[in-house]
């Protein structure tokens, strides 16, 4: 079932949703809405060219990274112990964000448009939203951003202009996070380097139970 949202800023059951986790059309992108829709594993997914109205999924299948578990493989590890990259924490949100959106801007169902920069823009200034960046000098060549509640990250997107820059952000991530107590990456998605990084599936139900861990 998909459910028609109004102004208010509310969701259904996502259990009565679509067996690819749609549940919902409508509403808005405000902050609040956002942050309610996280705090329950729900996010904002669709093509700006194609729908004016957001779509909002909630798989009940979740692909998460926990922190401490986080795979590095050996060439990994090689890259890291050379330094040649330097990792920054929310350095450069706004350059992330739009690098993102950028690289994907002429795919076919492309979802990062002006409207979703402006709303997880919003949330950074706010302080629910972080972004990992990695230079190559003063070159921004990779990096990602998502939102940030509680003890859980929920992985938005990520980008490489050199080999291996997304993956050394997500290590960075997974490192930091778990040293400050995070206890679960949200990947949204399963994708094969997520996979070989650690990811695996959790029920929506033991999700929910760690993200409201208190």
């Amino acid at each position: 079932m998909i459910f028609a949202l109004d102004d208010e800023i509310a969701f259904p059951d996502p259990r009565l949703g679509e067996p690819d986790g749609l549940f919902a059309v409508g509403g808005d992108l405000s902050v609040d809405r956002l942050l309610l829709a996280y705090s329950y594993g729900i996010f904002p997914w669709y093509s700006f060219r194609d729908s004016e109205e957001p779509y909002w999924y909630c798989p009940m299948q979740r692909f998460v990274i926990f922190p401490e578990e986080i795979h590095i493989s050996h060439s990994m590890r090689t890259l890291i112990n050379k330094q040649r990259y330097r990792i920054s924490i929310n350095e450069d949100f706004g350059g992330v964000i739009s690098n993102c959106g950028k690289l994907r801007q002429d795919m076919e169902g492309a979802w990062l448009g002006d409207e979703i920069i402006k709303a997880y823009t919003a949330l950074y200034e706010q302080g629910f939203a972080a972004s990992v960046e990695v230079w190559d000098g003063d070159k921004l060549v990779g990096g990602l951003y998502g939102v940030c509640i509680g003890n859980s990250f929920f992985g938005e997107s990520m980008f490489s202009l050199v080999p291996s820059a997304s993956k050394l952000a997500l290590i960075h991530l997974a490192k930091v996070f778990a040293k400050n107590g995070g206890r679960l990456i949200d990947c949204q998605f399963e994708t094969p380097h997520l996979k070989t990084m650690g990811g695996r599936y959790i029920s929506y139900d033991d999700y929910l139970s760690i993200i409201h861990e208190k």
